[in-house]
């Protein structure tokens, strides 16, 4: 390569006062040029007998001294022409690629220069990644790209995102992949696939559907530059939960006041799915003795509890409407003593009885507006999964409540994948706070729900992109699981654990100080990380951001399918300018 006249001028030479190994080696920096961090370099090695070797590398590193100098203080009789001294730069490179793979050192002296063009793609192995998904960009403007193999379920699938909150930009990023999947073409033209989004924090992702109005001409360039369109998603559907003592359920917004439809299950559901333990998600142990009578009571409300056909059940003789009315019947089966065994189990004593209905009765106040029978036209407020993008709004709940909603999102999906027997359509789950819903220690319904979508998901087409602050709190095998690993600012004593071991030392260093919007990216096809940078959103992140709505409407808000509450105030249920 250096050879080569056409070649990229020559930037350095292997240093000799430094060993070189074949993964990893430093380069003397030429007096007229420089090399900083994220550079990709290339030269070539000629081995005895052998043919040429290709070694690229990825500057890691980079050093500046004086030669000459003895002492600290020796740098200020050098820039007084006191003392004679050369100023040497050096780059330290991590090795990539080697073609072919004859893993040799390169030689001291031996001319080094910048990788560009189809020497660049070797030497990120971006060559061999047939389907490239936009990932971002390097500092310099050049493009980053993921292997669609290991995020879709070819090879391999599901994506982690570690951060410190409100700086690593770990949601942001997390919706700039999926806006990367839907409109890059990587997926086909008839590719239908989806995506399920948690909004659990803030309302930042209630108007992926409207244009950013803070988008400037620069963010515009930087999208083409990843060939990616500078525009909002087009496909959303919003679902947030009732109001609380909303008598029509209306949903319970701020900011986004139209085109939202709110969501809930009727006591019907909660009876024969068997949701009761997703209420008793938080117990963290299923070795606790109450958790038996948890099981207990769903297996007797999934036999006894008969549909009355209007979301509302009868149980034991009594019509339940509401959650506490479902919840009162069975209070009343566990404190009698001819009826708790029957409800609770033989073998459970009076105290693992009182534990269970005081968490019950903990529960009543978070999802009574969740559960219940006694709403109209209960189907218009079941997430129907409809758009190309379905964003469940949950960042209201109590703690409790989100696990419940969650839970039981996710296991339908789950269930619904099962039964159709084909991982097409792709649905890619965006779930923050992953520490939350599949902690390390402990056991609970959603946890061995995430971990059976974190190892049989791929399978199904059900990909996780899950997202936390401290990946060091969630459970092993759900980030293992990812063949996608992301990082963004860490806190010193996070980067510094085993769960980001697949970060070189320099790496881990620069975590605790990247701003937002860059991200450290690890994926199977390359053997080290890449920094990338991804381009400021072309949706709406809050509501100031908020520019043009979605193409279809007169005033550029989409109403749901079938909204209920079209023309309602989503606050009071009212007309419009209409009292309650």
């Amino acid at each position: 390569m250096a050879e080569d006249p056409t070649a990229p001028p020559l930037v350095g030479r292997v240093l000799g006062t430094e060993d070189a190994t074949p993964l990893e080696f430093w380069v003397a920096v030429a007096p007229d040029q420089f090399l900083q961090l994220d550079d990709v370099v290339a030269l070539r090695r000629t081995p005895p007998g052998g043919p040429p070797v290709r070694i690229y590398g990825l500057v890691s590193q980079v050093r500046a001294r004086h030669e000459g100098a003895r002492f600290d203080s020796d740098v200020f009789l050098i820039e007084d022409g006191v003392l004679p001294a050369e100023v040497s730069e050096a780059a330290q490179v991590l090795a990539t690629r080697f073609e072919p793979e004859v893993f040799v050192p390169p030689l001291p002296g031996q001319a080094v220069v910048k990788a560009v063009g189809d020497d660049r793609d070797q030497a990120l192995f971006f060559d061999g990644m047939e389907r490239q998904l936009p990932a971002g960009l390097t500092r310099d403007g050049q493009r980053v790209v993921l292997d669609l193999d290991f995020l879709d379920g070819t090879r391999g699938a599901h994506v982690n995102i570690s951060g410190v909150s409100g700086v690593a930009t770990k949601t942001t990023y997390a919706t700039f992949l999926l806006h990367a999947l839907f409109t890059s073409g990587v997926l086909g033209a008839a590719h239908n696939a989806k995506a399920l989004i948690f909004n659990v924090k803030g309302e930042d992702l209630l108007f992926l559907d409207h244009e950013n109005a803070k988008l400037d001409d620069t963010s515009r360039a930087r999208y083409e530059l990843l060939g990616l369109p500078a525009t909002a998603f087009r496909s959303v559907e919003m679902w947030a939960p009732p109001r609380r003592g909303a008598d029509n359920a209306a949903p319970d917004t701020g900011a986004r006041r139209e085109g939202i439809g709110s969501f809930f299950w009727t006591l019907e559901e909660f009876c024969r799915d068997g949701l009761l333990p997703f209420l008793f998600a938080d117990a963290g142990d299923d070795r606790q003795q109450y958790t038996m009578v948890v099981d207990n009571v769903t297996a007797r409300l999934q036999r006894d509890a008969v549909p009355t056909g209007d979301g509302a059940v009868r149980l034991e003789g009594v019509t339940c409407r509401t959650f506490r009315e479902l919840i009162d019947v069975v209070r009343e089966r566990l404190e009698s003593e001819d009826e708790a065994p029957r409800w609770a189990g033989r073998a459970v004593g009076v105290g693992t009885i009182n534990a269970f209905v005081r968490r019950l009765y903990g529960s009543l106040r978070h999802v009574e507006d969740l559960i219940r029978g006694d709403v109209a036209r209960p189907e218009a407020h079941r997430i129907r999964h409809e758009a190309q993008v379905t964003v469940v709004d949950i960042h209201r709940l109590n703690d409790r409540a989100k696990r419940f909603v969650v839970g039981v999102v996710l296991r339908r999906q789950f269930e619904a994948k099962e039964a159709s027997g084909s991982a097409d359509p792709l649905t890619f789950v965006v779930l923050d706070e992953l520490n939350k819903y599949a902690p390390r220690e402990g056991s609970s319904p959603i946890k061995e729900l995430l971990l059976d979508i974190a190892e049989r998901g791929r399978s199904l087409g059900m990909i996780l992109i899950g997202a936390q602050q401290t990946a060091s709190e969630v459970e092993r095998r759900v980030v293992a699981n990812s063949a996608i690993r992301v990082v963004g600012r860490l806190d010193a004593a996070e980067a510094g654990r085993d769960e980001y071991g697949f970060l070189p030392t320099a790496f881990r260093q620069r975590a605790t100080i990247v701003k937002p919007g860059t991200m450290i990216l690890s994926q199977p096809a390359l053997p080290i990380p890449l920094v990338v940078e991804f381009p400021f959103p072309s949706w709406a992140t809050r509501p100031s951001e908020a520019g043009a709505g979605p193409a279809t409407g007169d005033d550029g808000i989409v109403t749901q399918p079938d909204d209920p509450f079209a023309g309602l105030d989503s606050h009071t249920g009212a007309p419009d300018g209409m009292p309650f």
